[in-house]
């Protein structure tokens, strides 16, 4: 993905969000079915339950973001790290909500936005506190999933970014405007 200058922070936001879901749907889109369910040992968990946690966490946060808590009274986020959705339709289909409650709520936000007050488990937060944090605990969780990904897949892995030994390569092509900078 191309990023684009800008000097906007909303959309630099959105655009990290894009980027992260995307990286996770590419890495997703790579797996079987029973390895989105795999766990390296009894303590990690698997592709499928960080899913479920993150979803659980943008349906939280991001609805009702400038007029509710983001911690909704009806979460449950112990749960979110047991019995994931039980297939991989189920399980995108959340993926899916979380990510459109997320963009639901920040793409018809202005640059005036940022400065207002939403709470998230009582504390105040700026709207740009809120994006921030959501931002950091999103791309722990993204990296664990591509990481898992790139692990479970082995030698059919295809990388997500520039590949290995290919720096010069991409930065010739970026030079010669035949590849845009990621």
């Amino acid at each position: 993905m191309a990023f684009q200058f800008t000097t906007s922070y909303l959309a630099d936001a959105l655009a990290v969000f894009r980027q992260q879901k995307s990286f996770c749907d590419r890495a997703i889109a790579q797996l079987t079915d029973s390895e989105l369910f795999a766990t390296l040992d009894p303590e990690s968990n698997s592709i499928a339950l960080l899913i479920k946690h993150l979803a659980g966490n943008m349906r939280s946060r991001w609805t009702g973001f400038l007029t509710t808590d983001g911690e909704k009274p009806d979460r449950d986020r112990d749960s979110e790290f047991t019995a994931p959705p039980p297939t991989r339709q189920a399980l995108l289909e959340i993926w899916e909500e979380g990510w459109h409650c997320l963009f639901h709520a920040l793409e018809p936000l202005t640059e005036a936005d940022l400065g207002r007050t939403v709470t998230i488990r009582g504390e105040a937060h700026s709207v740009m506190q809120a994006i921030n944090r959501q931002i950091a605990h999103y791309s722990l969780h993204t990296g664990q999933i591509v990481f898992l990904a790139k692990h479970l897949a082995g030698p059919r892995w295809q990388t997500l970014t520039i590949p290995r030994h290919r720096s010069a390569e991409f930065n010739r092509s970026v030079a010669t405007g035949e590849r845009s900078p990621r």
